[in-house]
């Protein structure tokens, strides 16, 4: 186990600009934060890996951007109106609100008082009125999960892209849900942002492809840099199941508060697509709209072979955009001492990941053409590398060298009195710490092969 605390990397954050408190200059708001400077390139990578690998690589796999505020039926006809909720118990005491699920030996988490209400219903979705007029008959929902607009979606996909079955829709986007009490930083938030694909298959074949996307999803997480041993598989009892899943495995990661979800991969049978052609359906009938006499579902498919209709079953991978974040941020985080006995922070971020790629360094800030080469430098590799290049021109070798080990840079690049004379630089690795020297014309090539940029 890693020997460094939340404290630790919420101290990095603040300090290095991954993350600010949101509002933070009038207090804060609970439960919602900023990525600053360098989080938002971390949180930019990490979502470009996960859609190469879920679009780019793959041939079955197409992409959509849905809104954000959702239509009161879609979540009233996939059960979240109904379901969506939090059992909340208020503190007669000290006036605070916990779920009651997170209430241990009957005794309230802030003060330790036992005059508590009984458990009751709280629902979690974000509410706001659309149009000019807040008369409460017309509203929206902010989406509390970016699966619904995928269902919604499914036959605009379907007959606009040459699919067959299996084949997935894939979204990344923010949702919102109202948490009662939340904590562990970016853990759990109000406001977030998903990785959701939702893979359509044949009924009958998707407990092979439940199973098949758990490793791969698996796979994928070590491919980030997850260490295997840092992750756990559950598999959620049945009587712990959302309402629309027939089975959910969940990939548990050991975070510095304890192992909790980072993925979870749920097989979601034809719920949602049965539960919005239900709602399609109601809609004809209140309009006397007749239905397709061929098919007895909006939303299904017909067999090309059978010459039946039916409707597809869903397996769902599921990440959570700020979770994998913090795990790779935790799982990259450790200290150690130096010969000279200073302490090195260090960020062992995947290269593909890191939010600066490289450093370039000019070893005298006031020295004009040392800058210069630089600045030339700086503007040449940004062309061929996908993710920022920063000029470090603060003067201090050695300060710049630890800063950029502390944010995770895989490699800086210093250009020195040598540079002016044969147009060689040195690189330095942010792992070993060791340096070469590299001829200007062979940098590109030389950083490809290290790093793969």
């Amino acid at each position: 186990m890693k020997s460094h605390s939340m404290e630790d990397l919420i101290s990095l954050c603040k300090r290095r600009g991954f993350i600010f408190q949101s509002n933070e200059i009038y207090g804060g708001l609970q439960g919602l934060y900023d990525y600053g400077p360098l989080g938002v390139e971390l949180k930019s990578n990490l979502k470009k890996a996960w859609w190469k690998s879920m679009v780019y690589e793959r041939d079955d796999i197409e992409g959509i951007d849905s809104s954000i505020l959702t239509n009161p039926l879609v979540l009233k006809y996939s059960g979240h109106e109904d379901t969506f909720s939090d059992p909340l118990v208020d503190c007669r005491d000290c006036n605070s609100r916990w779920r009651s699920d997170h209430i241990e030996d009957g005794k309230c988490p802030n003060c330790g008082s036992s005059n508590l209400t009984e458990p009751r219903p709280f629902n979690l979705m974000f509410k706001t009125s659309v149009g000019p007029v807040e008369d409460g008959s017309s509203f929206a929902y902010l989406r509390p999960e970016t699966a619904q607009s995928i269902f919604t979606n499914f036959k605009n996909v379907m007959d606009s892209t040459p699919h067959s079955l299996p084949f997935g829709i894939a979204q990344i986007g923010k949702a919102f849900r109202n948490e009662i009490t939340p904590r562990n930083f970016i853990f759990r938030v109000r406001e977030f942002e998903q990785m959701e694909l939702e893979y359509f298959v044949k009924p009958g074949e998707d407990e092979k492809w439940h199973k098949e996307w758990t490793e791969l999803r698996v796979n994928w997480w070590q491919e980030q840099g997850i260490a295997k041993d840092n992750l756990e598989i559950y598999y959620v009892p049945d009587e712990e199941l959302a309402h629309y899943s027939k089975g959910t495995v969940d990939i548990m990661y050991k975070y510095p508060h304890g192992t909790e979800e980072l993925e979870g991969i749920a097989n979601r049978t034809d719920f949602d697509l049965g539960s919005h052609t239900k709602g399609q359906n109601d809609l004809d009938i209140k309009a006397k709209v007749t239905k397709n006499s061929q098919s007895n579902s909006k939303l299904a498919i017909q067999d090309l072979e059978t010459k039946e209709w039916f409707l597809p079953y869903v397996i769902e991978p599921s990440a959570g955009v700020d979770r994998g974040f913090l795990a790779i941020l935790n799982e990259a985080y450790s200290e150690e001492m130096l010969d000279d006995g200073k302490k090195r922070t260090l960020l062992t971020i995947k290269p593909h990941l890191a939010p600066i790629k490289v450093a370039v360094i000019p070893l005298k800030r006031n020295n004009e053409e040392m800058v210069m080469k630089a600045e030339s430098l700086k503007k040449s590799l940004q062309k061929v590398i996908d993710g920022r290049v920063l000029l470090e021109n603060t003067g201090n070798i050695g300060k710049n060298y630890r800063k950029n080990d502390e944010i995770g840079t895989p490699a800086c690049i210093t250009v020195d009195f040598q540079t002016l004379d044969d147009d060689t630089v040195t690189v330095r690795d942010r792992d070993s710490m060791e340096q070469k020297r590299v001829n200007l014309n062979e940098i590109k090539s030389f950083l490809k092969k290290i790093y793969n940029f």
